[in-house]
């Protein structure tokens, strides 16, 4: 283990001043540095934590204007990386997170396994029934729309918000750019493969308190969907025509337009042979299923190549070398 002073904690504060003394007290001895930011708090958590709090780690940060959690993260970011932090661990203030376990959120990147790990609570399926059915619906949708927009196939839990990162891997992110409301879990993972980052879920359980949940089912259809696909189709342009290509590079492209293809060809085909009360030619037929089937079997063999390209080299450890050089 790091010393101290390397670990930072930020905790992103909005109208949780019930929870947030306990949570920093739970704060292990390994944090060297806690930084509360105040989202313009309407319940002023900051001064609440100012005037009650005596741990001389505690750093309060506050915002003129509300950002959301996005943007409170990326505060503390900001101010942890000044500090000199070497890993920031993000962690929730209304008490659902457990802070006793972020020695094991940051054991995966002080070992050089990865540049960012974030929690994973269906690890333990025996431990999800605890979860509200709405929530874990709404978990499934999103981890799978995930894996899609993000590349990294191998994560679950997207909107899980207990997180650890590098510093080094953190100080390349848009800080400007990520999104700062309910997206951001999701678009940082997004960020962080066009970095090629190294990502880690952590297993850990389940807690619900009384802490309403602001994840509505009306939100992933909607506004998070349209987020998905618009990161989906940047990362395919960012790592597989701006940065590279490859052989996936034509596939995916290629295997659309035969889809689309044989899709069209076969579908006005058959229209044209029911409207004139006639059988539709069998060559006709498998003229518009040959390009179907290609088509097919081309996105797939995209989607395997973009599955085993999940990043495996930690981030940090490349720019670690740079700088030593």
């Amino acid at each position: 283990m790091s010393q101290p002073a390397s670990i930072a904690v930020v905790i992103p504060s909005y109208k949780v001043t019930r929870h947030i003394l306990g949570v920093v007290a739970g704060i292990g001895p390994e944090v060297g540095r806690i930084y509360v930011v105040d989202d313009k708090c309407p319940d002023h958590s900051g001064d609440f934590v100012q005037a009650n709090c005596t741990d001389p780690r505690v750093v309060v940060l506050r915002h003129a204007q509300n950002q959301g959690v996005g943007g409170a993260v990326m505060t503390g970011y900001r101010a942890a990386i000044a500090d000199g932090a070497s890993v920031i661990v993000k962690v929730d203030g209304d008490g659902q997170m457990d802070a006793s376990l972020i020695p094991a959120f940051v054991a995966p990147i002080l070992s050089g396994e990865a540049d960012y790990t974030k929690g994973n609570r269906f690890f333990n399926l025996e431990r999800i029934r605890s979860m509200p059915p709405m929530r874990l619906f709404g978990n499934a949708v999103l981890s799978f729309l995930t894996k899609l927009s993000s590349g990294y196939w191998d994560l679950f839990d997207p909107t899980n918000g207990f997180t650890a990162i590098h510093a080094d891997a953190a100080r390349f992110l848009p800080f400007d750019k990520i999104s700062k409301r309910y997206f951001f879990e999701t678009d940082m993972l997004f960020r962080l493969n066009t970095l090629g980052a190294v990502v880690a879920d952590v297993p850990m359980d389940a807690v619900y308190g009384d802490e309403v949940s602001n994840l509505k089912i009306s939100r992933i259809v909607t506004e998070f969907a349209a987020k998905h696909v618009r990161n989906f189709f940047k990362r395919l342009f960012y790592n597989y025509y701006l940065r590279n290509m490859s052989l996936a590079s034509i596939e995916l492209p290629l295997g659309v337009l035969l889809l689309l293809f044989g899709i069209l060809f076969g579908v006005s085909h058959w229209v044209d042979a029911a409207r004139q009360d006639v059988a539709t030619p069998a060559g006709t037929v498998m003229l518009a299923a040959l390009p179907v089937i290609m088509g097919v079997q081309l996105i797939l063999a995209f989607l395997a190549y973009d599955i085993a390209s999940v990043p495996r080299r930690p981030l940090h450890k490349k720019t670690r070398y740079r700088k030593q050089g």
